[in-house]
């Protein structure tokens, strides 16, 4: 801590002795500070030994003196600014006259104003940056963010039929914003905008054109981001073919149009963009559909389908009036009247082929009738032959088998008779058949 002065009022006490001066700054304290003068040394000694070095920028305010020209040095992509003096004898034989609002490269050296304690920079030497300089550089850069990849065609997005509100960045009341605005609104009045204002030239455009692409590109209801600005010269549009800028707009996830000036300006901001309008107006016309255009076309399907859906109808009326005019639907019971003569022939095949075989069989029992008849002993019997049986039933082949006395039957052809045996003997006019019975010849017939 400081510490106070002590003595007599009016008169000044004895001042205390100072420590040493902290050798470096790491060393001070509150009870040993540096002197004001001491740092202001101390930093100019560290800028003095700085190198000359060349820097780029471009002039915002300029101010010429009788001796020396004072003049701010800023950022051409960061709002950053340098103090930049310039000595009559170095002025004097610059080739480029000094101008607000050139870009220029200056060879300067850090210098620091000890009374003041400002900070500038000493100009040796300042060149203006050509045109010729400018669109070699721009070409370099192009070169290199086409070999990264930045305007390969898969990489764009399309973009929406008609997008639900469409994100705006254009300078204040300019005449792009204006154009942008009016011509969507006629070709589709429902048009919704989000509109963020930017400068689109000098060393602010690009940091505030990246914020506002920054902002509508986290918007959840923008789908699609117009970035416009009508015609000027090339310093006037080299912020939209700024690395950062440009990088901007390809990480960007909605749609970016590109509305840059005429059709013969081509910034980078038109390579990277995800469509290229030549003109605001144009971006408009692309943005949104014309809904003139699309009643019309709605107009145009609508008769297209009411002519595809009659000609469909009249194909099928001709269809069905083919269908019912044949005859199966004509005169529906053909197929039953048909199909009644096809029963009845086959009604009258069938009696028929069972007639036949019935009258067949028919004819074949009566020939087995015959044949049974014919082989029956009955037959036999109708001829005048007899079947004579003992008492017991058995049939009497032999005399032996019977003896005076005995009660037999006799078999007739028609009824029965009983008898009495009054004698057994041998006939010995008939031939000895054996034992076996006697079998029913011709010559027992002729006998009869």
């Amino acid at each position: 801590m400081a510490q106070r002065i002590s003595g007599t009022p009016g008169t000044l006490g004895d001042q205390p002795e100072r420590p040493p001066a902290a050798a470096t700054a790491a060393d001070t304290s509150a009870d040993n500070p540096w002197p004001v003068s001491l740092l202001a040394h101390k930093m100019k000694a560290y800028i003095d030994r700085m190198s000359t070095v060349w820097v780029e920028g471009q002039i915002i305010e300029l101010s010429d003196r009788a001796n020396a020209s004072y003049l701010t040095l800023h950022d051409t992509t960061e709002d950053i600014s340098l103090p930049v003096q310039i000595w009559r004898n170095v002025r004097d034989r610059l080739d480029t006259r000094l101008t607000e609002g050139s870009r220029v490269v200056v060879q300067a050296k850090a210098n620091y104003w000890l009374a003041k304690g400002r900070l500038t920079m000493q100009a040796y030497d300042v060149r203006a940056v050509g045109l010729g300089e400018l669109l070699a550089r721009l070409e370099q850069l192009k070169q290199m963010l086409g070999a990264e990849g930045l305007f390969d065609p898969a990489h764009k997005k399309p973009l929406p039929f008609l997008p639900s509100r469409i994100g705006l960045i254009t300078g204040h009341d300019s005449d792009a914003m204006k154009d942008v605005l009016r011509n969507a609104s006629l070709r589709w009045p429902a048009v919704a905008f989000e509109v963020r204002n930017a400068a689109t030239q000098g060393t602010n455009a690009v940091p505030q054109v990246m914020a506002a692409l920054e902002e509508l590109d986290a918007h959840p209801d923008v789908d699609v981001i117009v970035i416009a600005r009508g015609g000027g010269s090339l310093e006037d549009l080299l912020p939209f073919s700024n690395e950062a800028l440009v990088r901007a707009v390809h990480a960007a996830s909605t749609p970016v149009v590109s509305a840059i000036g005429h059709e013969a300006d081509r910034p980078l901001l038109d390579d990277v963009a995800d469509m290229r309008a030549s003109t605001p107006t144009d971006a408009a016309k692309r943005i949104v559909p014309d809904v003139a255009e699309e009643q019309m076309g709605i107009l145009q399907a609508r008769a297209s389908l009411n002519g595809a859906l009659d000609r469909l109808l009249q194909s099928e009326a001709r269809a069905l009036a083919d269908v019912r005019g044949r005859p199966v639907l004509a005169q529906p019971e053909t197929m039953i009247t048909g199909r009644e003569q096809d029963v009845s022939t086959l009604r009258a095949r069938s009696w028929q082929a069972q007639a036949g075989l019935v009258g067949r069989a028919a004819a074949e029992i009566e020939h087995l009738r015959t044949q049974v008849r014919s082989l029956s002993p009955l037959n036999t019997l109708a001829r005048g032959y007899a079947v004579v049986q003992t008492e017991d039933g058995a049939a009497v082949r032999s005399h032996e088998q019977v003896d005076a006395g005995d009660r037999i039957s006799i078999k007739l052809a028609s009824g029965r008779l009983t008898a009495q045996v009054d004698d057994s003997s041998p006939d010995p006019q008939s031939r000895d058949l054996g034992d076996g019975p006697r079998q029913h010849t011709d010559d027992s017939t002729s006998k009869e």
